[in-house]
């Protein structure tokens, strides 16, 4: 019943039509979760992702056994569960995007060539292709991540997580913004790695200035 955890099912489906309009999410292709204590609010198997509502949300224990809901939920829950149970994360979001998928199916690691990837804890592993739904596929992905925000998957799709169902949506459109960065200086020649001393003075920076955080002065100017 879509009495049980109303607004973590309600996160979800809106995560999922998020994702959707920007064109990440594909038909049934893909599931999103949301952990909360030990819950998981679940993409049921078999949703239509952009037209998503809360029914096609199911929420089960860390075991996989169903505590609400009308319908099973996806077929990657494994994948989903055991990166719950190994890192500390309170979301996870996996995709077909089409610029992350077609760097899946040629790369063994994204590099880092914008400092911006650094947010998803530098170079984007791929982790071994394995069927869908697979212990062995979870394994792999669980491996991939980690250390990381976001791991892809070979001839697969992408994860990323976050410490909400945002970080976790925000990842995975940065990472598929940075799978066409790559993908459009490829076209240009050679992409420019950021060496290990140049990613280091970039964090250091952005740790000494507070990047990417709001600054308030010490008066409003109109």
């Amino acid at each position: 019943m879509t009495t049980i955890a109303p607004k973590e099912r309600a996160q979800v489906t809106a995560a999922c039509l998020r994702l959707a309009e920007h064109g990440l999410l594909i038909g049934t292709a893909g599931n999103v979760s949301l952990r909360f204590g030990d819950l998981v609010a679940i993409t049921a198997t078999g949703a239509v992702l952009a037209r998503a509502t809360v029914d096609d949300v199911t929420v089960v224990d860390l075991t996989g056994t169903v505590v609400a809901g009308r319908y099973a939920p996806t077929s990657e829950l494994g994948l989903h569960l055991d990166i719950y149970r190994t890192y500390t994360t309170q979301a996870i979001v996996h995709t077909h995007a089409p610029k992350a998928t077609a760097i899946a199916c040629v790369l063994d690691e994204l590099p880092v060539i914008h400092y911006q990837q650094l947010l998803l804890g530098g170079s984007t592993r791929v982790a071994p292709f394995h069927p869908f739904g697979t212990p062995e596929l979870a394994d792999a992905v669980r491996e991939a991540l980690r250390g990381k925000q976001s791991a892809l998957m070979a001839n697969h799709g992408a994860v990323t997580l976050g410490g909400s169902l945002d970080q976790a949506v925000e990842s995975a459109l940065l990472l598929e913004w940075a799978c066409a960065l790559y993908l459009d200086a490829m076209a240009i020649g050679k992409p420019r790695e950021l060496s290990e001393q140049q990613q280091a003075a970039i964090v250091e920076i952005a740790l000494r200035t507070g990047y990417g955080t709001r600054k308030p002065l010490n008066k409003d100017i109109e």
